[in-house]
């Protein structure tokens, strides 16, 4: 799990700005975007750097110039909370969640996967929906 997966699951990039048109990355930096240390901000539309940073100084980016987008982020820390315990659910249920299986019996011992409300198999999304609902946008 990254804040990518997470933001792009709530259709939210918790933007504080955005700079749209022609973006240049020039020695590693984004050129005429004042960003930060510690601020997340997520590049859109880049060949080669498209995904969400965390700023600082020795951030190193690839030298390019594309028509795309800046969004400079405002991240709950509540955000970042979920995506380290979403992260930590995902690895305890990693055996099960690569299972092709729903149930197996063999011997003495049978076991059941728990279904989500289609049936299928609980996902991280099914887990914590309740608690990312009031974040996400539609």
């Amino acid at each position: 799990m990254t804040l990518l997966d997470l933001c792009d699951y709530l259709h939210n990039n918790f933007e504080a700005c955005r700079f749209i048109g022609e973006i240049k990355i020039e020695d590693g930096k984004v050129v005429g975007v004042d960003l930060e240390d510690d601020r997340y901000f997520r590049i859109i539309g880049s060949a080669f750097n498209d995904g969400i940073y965390k700023f600082s100084s020795a951030l190193e980016l690839k030298d390019e110039v594309f028509d795309g987008a800046i969004v400079i982020m405002s991240v709950p820390p509540y955000i970042l909370d979920m995506v380290t315990e979403i992260s930590n659910w995902e690895n305890e249920n990693a055996t099960s969640l690569a299972s092709p299986y729903q149930s197996e019996s063999f011997g003495g011992y049978s076991y059941s996967k728990a279904t989500s409300s289609t049936g299928g198999m609980v996902t991280w999304r099914d887990v914590f929906a309740k608690r990312l609902s009031r974040y996400k946008k539609v």
